[in-house]
């Protein structure tokens, strides 16, 4: 069952990597038309820039990520238990051994980053070292062990990369439209198909930012589904995971700052937000969906 949902997981997030591809040709055609008067331009353009951030990411990954979030990497000698654990749980899934970072906060939570199995880093809060057992914390680095033999890491940083490309474009684009468009909306005017593709290029402008970031939560709700199971399948503990889920249920939001492209990365929503539309925009499936899933395994 298991090797099943592994399967559906990765054919879901390649037709989300193809949508985001898909986005960002819209929304560099729409550049290209209002600054350029071309299309195909425009979208050759986005394409390339897409790739530059994403090979940029792949190879950059932990370095600035970890920086991103404040994070030391450990010797064995500074947490012990949480270093053998890293070991004993790349081990059992048999990876190479992550480098193991450490956030200096109070909350529950932790993540992994990289861009294979043989590049790869774990860091976990101070606080999450401190309330979790040995079992939950073998669970908990199941999990992200798990995000990383799964090459869920590779997809994440892939997802970050192309986010920001489509963000950065539109946002270019959109000075650019409002400095230098005028003559074009004119001219636009003298045809139907000129006043369509106007229309077109606009609403890309707007809406592609919006979409993509929908995009990249979808690929990270599907990938905490699959590494809780992972994370049992590596442990034979269901226990283990389901009270360690409980209890980053309670945790406060991460004290410092997150950024939103990194946010995706953490086994807990590390800022908690209200009910509502705002559901849309969760980088996680709630805490009750996923242990229900997880009795149900």
């Amino acid at each position: 069952m298991l090797q099943s949902q592994i399967a559906s997981n990765k054919r879901r997030t390649v037709l989300l990597i193809i949508v985001f591809f898909l986005l960002l040709t819209a929304i560099g055609a729409a550049v290209g038309y209002l600054l350029l008067r071309s299309l195909e331009l425009g979208a050759a353009l986005a394409l390339i820039i897409g790739i530059i951030y994403a090979a940029s990411m792949i190879f950059q990954s932990i370095n600035v990520v970890m920086s991103m979030n404040n994070a030391r990497e450990i010797r064995p000698e500074d947490a012990p238990q949480y270093y053998e654990t890293v070991e004993k749980m790349a081990m059992v899934a048999q990876i190479p051994m992550p480098r193991v970072f450490i956030v200096e906060d109070n909350s529950l939570n932790a993540f992994a980053t990289g861009s294979s199995p043989e590049n790869a880093a774990i860091a976990a809060t101070t606080g999450l070292l401190k309330v979790m057992n040995r079992e939950e914390l073998e669970s908990v680095v199941g999990h992200e062990v798990s995000h990383i033999r799964n090459f869920d890491v590779r997809i994440s940083t892939i997802a970050v990369a192309l986010a920001s490309a489509v963000t950065l474009i539109a946002s270019i684009g959109g000075r650019m439209m409002w400095f230098g468009g005028g003559r074009r909306r004119s001219d636009d005017r003298d045809n139907g198909m000129g006043i369509l593709i106007l229309l077109f290029s606009i609403l890309s402008l707007i809406l592609a930012p919006l979409a993509a970031t929908l995009v990249q939560l979808a690929i990270s709700r599907q990938r905490e589904f699959l590494a809780d199971a992972s994370s049992v399948e590596l442990t034979n503990n269901p226990l283990g995971m389901i009270h360690a889920l409980e209890k980053l249920d309670q945790s406060a939001p991460m004290q410092a700052s997150v950024d939103q492209a990194s946010a995706a990365l953490y086994i807990n929503d590390p800022v908690k937000k209200e009910d509502g539309l705002r559901s849309l925009f969760y980088t996680h499936p709630s805490i009750s969906d996923r242990i229900e899933r997880l009795r149900q395994m």
